[in-house]
């Protein structure tokens, strides 16, 4: 890499002062100390999936995009340790050679393994907690050029180093609690967004992966309900799936996008017509094929996580907000749900939660949209997804989190000098 870095959808930017590339564990190593020694901040790049400045730095960028694959793997426990620079999706095909397979995934697989767990992704599914929690131990490369493991004997760093944002040193290889290879069937039905809302608990309750995409204007939402299954994988066909996820929600999605940021005043009815335009299907895979989609058309995002109860009033509000104000806003607001877990800094953490996702077509204006969102969390004690856009400061976050001091003493012991800072890091963190 050189000059400029940009995030996957355009909209942060940075100017590194060096950029690296490590081949192994050892340069990053060499790396790390280096960047230390001279004074330096450094940050890890992914693949530029967040929408915030979580990986921006003008000081020393590391790619570890060359410590990738599986390390080891024990097929008999589940455990398997791939490098930190690990792309999802590629993660996604070795686990099926060996017979395994993540038990839950978000619906992009184009981060990085280190990436995803940094910023607590998750996917869907009220028993599963986020991929974070699917995490065993995590290596990290500390500011001191020290390799350390962080797992269960080492608890309070563990449960930071899950959700770590970044900031506690390089990460460099992570275990994975793997389960065997399985099927998913995926059913997809658009219904009347006040009667899902209606079912929500219920909904989310019935299936082992469930969650719904609602455009603000029109009054259905598309309900996606995914289910393991014993039946052989079978389709409409690779060809068919592959043209209707160009043509229907990604050139369609685009087209309409595109309308509506030239046309704002269309995009109550273009909202309309993309929430008649949302077909029903069905389709039974391998589950990364079932979980992951993909995302050509680009855009800006927050979202948050409130308790699961409060999940559907918090969407009603939502919608309530864009329509009264009349907000030119095109794309689906997206529910999903996730179990809690013990991370520290896990937007999960220690409650069962829902999802709520907002997003704005890229080169729209959005903060008067997310501003008046995140208030509407806020209201339910909400807190932001680390790797998408929200207006919290460190002062704001630490009484969401009940272990956030625990956090902050494992970041005081990996990274004292804070050699793994930039400004994003300083606004939630703290300096």
């Amino acid at each position: 890499m050189s000059g400029a870095w940009h995030n996957w959808t355009g909209d942060q930017e940075c100017h590194p002062a060096r950029a690296i590339a490590p081949r192994n564990r050892d340069e990053l190593v060499a790396a790390v100390a280096d960047a230390a020694a001279r004074g330096e901040k450094a940050s890890v790049l992914g693949s530029g999936h967040s929408f915030t400045g979580t990986a921006l730095t003008d000081g020393v960028a590391i790619d570890v995009g060359a410590l990738s694959g599986v390390i080891d793997a024990d097929r008999s426990s589940g455990l398997v340790e791939v490098g930190a620079g690990t792309v999802i999706a590629d993660l996604n095909r070795a686990l099926d050679r060996l017979g395994l397979a993540m038990e839950n995934l978000g619906d992009i697989d184009r981060q990085t393994i280190a990436g995803a767990i940094s910023t607590g992704t998750h996917g869907t599914g009220a028993g599963l907690p986020n991929i974070s929690g699917q995490i065993e131990a995590v290596e990290v490369v500390t500011a001191a050029g020290e390799v350390r493991r962080l797992d269960r004997s080492v608890p309070d760093l563990q449960r930071a180093a899950r959700v770590g944002l970044g900031a506690l040193g390089a990460i460099s290889a992570v275990t994975l609690r793997c389960v065997p290879a399985f099927t998913l069937r995926r059913v997809d039905a658009p219904r009347p967004r006040q009667a899902v809302l209606d079912e929500f608990e219920p909904l989310a309750l019935a299936h082992e992966h469930f969650e719904l995409f609602t455009f603000p204007y029109s009054d259905l939402a598309l309900v996606l309900e995914r289910d393991r299954t014993n039946q052989p994988p079978r389709s409409r066909g690779r060809l068919a799936t592959r043209l209707n996820v160009l043509l229907l929600e990604n050139m369609a999605l685009g087209a309409l996008a595109a309308t509506g940021k030239q046309l704002p005043v269309a995009i109550p009815a273009l909202s309309r017509l993309a929430g008649r335009l949302a077909m029903g299907s069905r389709r039974v895979e391998p589950s990364h094929r079932i979980f992951a989609s993909e995302r050509r058309v680009r855009f800006t995002e927050m979202e948050y996580a409130v308790p699961r109860e409060h999940g559907p009033e918090a969407v009603r509000r939502t919608v309530e907000w864009i329509r009264s104000n009349r907000y030119p806003v095109f794309f689906p607001i997206e529910v999903r749900v996730g179990a809690a877990d013990d991370a520290l800094l896990s937007p999960a953490h220690e409650r069962d939660t829902a999802y709520v996702a907002v997003h704005q077509y890229r080169g729209m204006e959005w903060r008067p949209y997310f501003e008046a969102v995140e208030e509407i969390m806020s209201d339910y004690g909400g807190r932001p997804h680390w790797g998408k856009r929200h207006f919290q400061t460190a002062a704001t976050l630490a009484p969401l989190y009940p272990e956030w001091d625990r956090f902050q003493a494992a970041r005081d012991e990996l990274d004292p000098g804070r050699v793994f800072t930039n400004e994003y890091a300083e606004r939630v963190l703290g300096p």
